[in-house]
């Protein structure tokens, strides 16, 4: 249980944090911007609920969730030391991926299939959703970058991955199902462009 009885503690003022295994490393390192991406995901998801309701804004509030324990095992490297924690580890596991799947799976079985790429755009809910996952996709390129050299769990990876997919068949299903897209036209502009 997380008991927050007081909000500052100046222990990060010199520029360092501390991991979930309470090792100090710089605020700039790139599990902490890894884990804080996830965070910026969970603030957009923030605003795309103000715009979400019935199964959509359950399943942004499942995702939410989701979310947190992806931060805890983000913040908490050397899985291979898990067993010695003297606690149970929070990691994403297999069954939260598969949610998000099958989820994506029954979103995509009503939707006709795209001729052409989509524009970020159309209802506020879709524009909103389309936010949520190129940020989703700047955390999960993050997450990869400290697997290169660190410890991270592949399913916290894959989970990602599978957010920013669900993140974009949602945005589809918020455009009137895909009808309302604004699909992208190539070279639409060039006609009479500037040659120089």
């Amino acid at each position: 249980m997380v008991v927050l009885s007081k909000i500052y503690t100046k222990t990060g003022d010199r520029g360092e944090t501390a991991l979930v295994d309470g090792t100090r490393v710089a605020k700039f390192s790139l599990r902490v911007a890894a884990y804080g991406t996830v965070d910026e995901t969970n603030a957009v998801i923030g605003l795309v609920r103000l715009h979400a309701s019935g199964e959509t804004d359950a399943a942004l509030a499942r995702i939410q969730n989701d979310l947190f324990d992806l931060g805890a095992d983000l913040g908490r490297p050397a899985m291979e030391n898990d067993a010695e924690a003297g606690y149970p580890v929070l990691r994403i596991i297999a069954a939260q991926v598969h949610r998000l799947e099958a989820e994506i799976d029954a979103m995509n079985a009503a939707l006709s299939p795209l001729r052409s790429f989509v524009l970020p755009g159309g209802t506020p809910l879709s524009a909103h959703l389309h936010l949520a996952r190129t940020v989703s996709r700047r955390a999960e390129r993050l997450a990869v970058e400290v697997a290169a050299e660190e410890s991270v769990n592949p399913e916290a990876i894959r989970y990602l991955n599978r957010l920013s997919d669900w993140f974009f068949v949602a945005a589809r299903v918020a455009n009137d199902g895909g009808a309302g897209d604004v699909l992208w036209i190539p070279g639409a502009n060039r006609q009479g462009a500037d040659r120089r």
